[in-house]
């Protein structure tokens, strides 16, 4: 009897990343830039290396707390609320190893298989699937695009939000999309969700890379302690820690001792080496996050022109994140044009149908990449776009 006809309903119903389905066969090959997954193309800062040596070589080799070193929850609750305004406790913040990790905590602590949950689309499909694997049953709205932008419409949010919702997914800034919402109208969904009881599960890792200033809006600027509102985030993008699997959560403080619980039957804990390189990468601060803003935009202006060129694409301006999500006309596999792309072209993208129906005719490029790389690819890329 195959095994695999036993295992639960909810494995069985998981779906594969279309992203890895192109991104592991592009491996293989040593000759394709790889703009598909989001993941920046520099090293991490040295200090921040040298601090993870400096703990290893000191003898952080132990077990810590479920819910992360006391010293990197008070860097982090004192880095919260210097750069929003908002007045978050360590109690409140819960370290995970890596914002994928921070969503499924949030998933496994709100979900009761047959409860409902509303996410955006175009969307990271890890969000919403995470949820799903938990047993939600999950419904998108769709982002729009006007006048060359990505927009939602808000009202329509809200009458989604019925009172039999349990939680909103919502990415802003937004993979692949780039769409941030405003803080005029996270303080409707914000009112919208209190009178009905909603939790708001808000994925910020992209928080720090947004085009018009230092940081995007945020619910936790808006949010009282005892708000149903969780915020996920991540090393992983502002301070170029991919590979760290560090991150961290901010709950209502009632939520400490469950969320501990649960990273004890998930992981344990995350490393504590990783912890204190994670205390000196919030203390190089604004000056890290910065130079990889000034990096990100160059690579958003090369970008930008060079799409403009192909009568073929439309580009449509990202407020965050570090991708273009762009349409091709006659596309409609978006898959198999991915593949064809890296083979004929040598650049890897990612397909828009991973990021659900709506995708479907649009291609990713992360431009966190050096001139010279994004130059290359571009002129690699012509013969497909022209």
């Amino acid at each position: 009897m195959n095994p695999m006809k036993t295992i639960s309903a909810r494995a069985q119903a998981l779906e594969a990343s279309l992203i890895r389905t192109v991104a592991e066969a592009g491996m293989t090959q040593g000759d394709v830039l790889p703009l598909w997954f989001g993941e920046g193309a520099w090293p991490t800062n040295s200090l921040i290396v040298e601090a993870a040596v400096a703990s290893l070589q000191a003898g952080n080799h132990k077990y810590q707390p479920n819910n992360g070193a006391m010293n990197l929850r008070m860097a982090l609750s004192a880095y919260s609320n210097n750069l929003l305004g908002c007045q978050l406790t360590p109690e409140q913040i819960t370290v995970t190893p890596s914002g994928m990790q921070g969503l499924m905590l949030a998933a496994e602590l709100l979900v009761t298989p047959g409860d409902r949950v509303v996410a955006l689309e175009p969307g990271w499909p890890n969000i919403a699937g995470c949820f799903k694997a938990q047993g939600a049953v999950a419904e998108t709205l769709s982002l729009s695009v006007q006048d060359g932008r990505w927009v939602l419409d808000i009202d329509a949010l809200l009458a989604a939000l019925t009172p039999d919702t349990k939680a909103v997914l919502i990415n802003s800034p937004n993979n692949p999309t780039g769409w941030t919402m405003t803080a005029v109208d996270q303080q409707r969904v914000l009112a919208h969700c209190r009178q009905h009881g909603i939790w708001i599960v808000a994925d910020d890792v992209y928080s720090r890379l947004y085009r018009h200033a230092q940081y995007a809006p945020s619910f936790l600027a808006l949010a009282e302690p005892e708000d149903r509102v969780i915020s996920v985030n991540s090393f992983s993008k502002s301070w170029s820690m991919t590979g760290w699997r560090l991150g961290w959560m901010v709950a209502p403080a009632v939520c400490e001792t469950k969320l501990g619980q649960l990273t004890e039957f998930n992981t344990c804990s995350t490393p504590g080496f990783i912890q204190d390189a994670g205390v000196v990468a919030l203390q190089a601060g604004d000056a890290e996050v910065a130079q990889l803003q000034r990096k990100i935009q160059t690579g958003y202006a090369i970008t930008a022109q060079e799409l403009s060129n192909f009568s073929r694409v439309a580009f449509i301006e990202p407020d965050g994140a570090f991708y273009s999500f762009f349409r091709v006309d006659g596309l409609s596999d978006s898959l198999t044009a991915a593949k064809t792309i890296m083979q004929e072209t040598k650049v890897g993208l990612a397909p828009g149908i991973a990021f659900g129906a709506e995708g479907e005719g649009y291609l990713r490029l992360c431009y966190a990449q050096p001139e010279e790389v994004l130059e290359r690819a571009f002129k690699q890329l012509a013969p497909f776009l022209s």
